[in-house]
């Protein structure tokens, strides 16, 4: 059998929607092994994913596909096709799968109450079951913990067809890649390596180009002084070889100007200018070609401040039914106005759940609250896009504006009706910082964002004054930003043990989260 690959040939394509191609005469080819695709928010990496598997087609060009594909997207909303098949199956596959990624046989019935985390093992348990030989999956750690995103990556590994993998977490990059296609529009180029080598590579190659971009700005001024000078030389042998100044009666000086204009004794220096200006011409081509890509600037401004009360949050013990035989146990939770707290613990264990409890317990007022949900559903995103455009020119001005200072394309983003799910969450924490809140309350914030604008995010929640609720698996995140930790455990040694949580203050020990 020969090896699969997939082939882009001259690709445009574009939405209805669009106001420009996502992508523009677009050559690539993606052989057996992963390649990382890397960008900003919606810039396109989806869409690649998409054309690669033969889900949408080009609007001109060719993508030359082999039958077998499967695409997982980043929504977990529905469950994968042949789920039922593949928990029911008997063969060795389907059985060292459902133990790699501890997948349960009565997952198929109780879908809506398995954690995005879970849904997300098993949107990708059933992907390598079916054996494809393209895989492209988008987000795979979004929603995962620690412990499973090591057995997500070994899992991954064993994959043998052309695998395409979107994704913000550098170690899997760099632990499956051996190449990253990075999209940074219009411009797509392909580098060896997974993300940490190709983000060198680009790196150096900015580097290059600066250099080479100052050298030719350099060589064009010298030869724009010198042009100059041959310039005023040429004037005056012009006015040399001028018969304008001279008196009628001067017929010796007439015929000295008509031989020198023979000879060409006094025109060298016009055609030294004329050579000069060719030379000109080419090095202002030399610096047009050498442009470099301007960076946008990135860094926002999140401006909360400390609720003039004794407590944002105040919880009395109880507990939380999670699914049909388990439930979350939780003593008395109360977060202080400056309180910054990680809320932890394993896919399954109840932290959106109970995440939506607090919120739904505030007493606060609602326009000072901004609560991000784990995940937005399809219908609320295209809500909240038509909202967007609907609000005044400076207010859209302002939200646009901290959009793009995020890494996202403003214009591209308003001329969509289904943002992707990272510009949803920079548009939503765009509508709801405004208001200077007393509380942000977000559930896996760094879930679907682009690397360069976690850290912008890293950066202004660590200014900002208000009080914070976060739940993530981004350890590092966490650690910066917060000073408590609600923490969820198990009993392993009994499945339908209730899962109990414990609050921890700063210097104590915390678990893995």
């Amino acid at each position: 059998m020969t090896k699969p690959c997939v082939k882009f040939e001259s690709v445009t394509f574009l939405y209805e929607t669009s106001a420009a191609p996502i992508f523009e005469d677009l050559s690539l080819q993606f052989d057996v092994g992963w390649t990382g695709v890397i960008g900003p928010n919606g810039c396109g990496k989806t869409t690649l994913l998409r054309l690669a598997c033969g889900d949408v087609a080009p609007v001109a060009g060719m993508v030359t596909v082999p039958k077998e594909t499967v695409y997982c997207p980043q929504r977990t909303d529905e469950p994968p096709g042949l789920f039922r098949e593949f928990a029911a199956a008997t063969d060795r596959d389907a059985c060292v799968l459902r133990g790699q990624l501890k997948i349960k046989v009565d997952w198929p019935d109780r879908w809506d109450t398995l954690s995005h985390g879970e849904r997300k093992r098993v949107q990708i348990a059933v992907a390598l079951w079916r054996a494809p030989r393209v895989l492209a999956i988008d987000e795979p750690t979004n929603h995962i913990d620690r412990d499973a995103r090591h057995m997500l990556s070994g899992a991954l590994q064993s994959f043998r067809g052309v695998g395409l993998l979107v994704s913000h977490d550098r170690f899997l990059l760099d632990a499956l890649c051996r190449q990253c296609v990075m999209i940074d529009p219009p411009d797509v180029v392909v580098r060896p390596g997974g993300y940490t080598k190709a983000l060198a590579l680009a790196g150096a190659e900015a580097d290059r180009a600066r250099r080479v971009r100052a050298r030719a700005r350099q060589e064009l001024k010298r030869l724009q002084r010198e042009a100059q000078s041959r310039r005023q030389e040429a004037d005056r042998a012009d006015r040399k070889r001028s018969k304008r100044r001279l008196k009628p009666g001067q017929s010796d000086a007439r015929e000295k100007i008509d031989r020198a204009r023979v000879t060409s004794k006094d025109a060298q220096a016009g055609r030294v200018l004329r050579q000069m200006e060719g030379r000109l011409e080419q090095a202002r081509e030399h610096l047009d070609r050498s442009r470099v890509k301007r960076t946008r600037r990135l860094g926002v401004e999140v401006y909360g401040e400390p609720a003039k009360r004794d407590a944002l949050v105040r919880l009395p013990a109880g507990s939380l039914p999670l699914g049909r035989t388990r439930e979350l146990v939780f003593p008395d939770l109360w977060m202080s106005p400056d309180d910054r707290v990680a809320l932890v613990g394993p896919n399954g264990g109840g932290k959106s759940t109970l995440v939506r409890h607090v919120v739904s317990q505030l007493d606060l007022p609602k326009r000072r609250t901004v609560y991000l949900a784990q995940e937005i559903p399809l219908a609320a995103a295209k809500t909240i896009i038509a909202e967007v455009r609907r609000l005044p020119h400076k207010r859209l001005g302002d939200v646009m504006t901290f959009v793009s200072r995020l890494g996202s394309n403003p214009e591209r983003l308003l001329a969509t009706d289904a943002p992707s799910p990272g510009e949803l969450r920079k548009l939503m924490l765009a509508l709801g910082v405004a208001r200077t809140p007393y509380l942000i309350v977000m559930d896996e914030p760094t879930n679907h964002l682009d690397l360069p604008s976690i850290e912008c995010l890293e950066d202004a929640l660590d200014d900002c004054r208000c009080g914070l609720l976060l739940v993530s698996h981004d350890e590092r995140f966490l650690r910066r930003l917060t000073r408590k930790r609600w923490e969820i455990s198990e009993d392993p040694s009994d499945p339908h043990a209730p899962m109990r949580l414990h609050v921890r203050e700063a210097g104590q020990e915390f678990g893995s989260g």
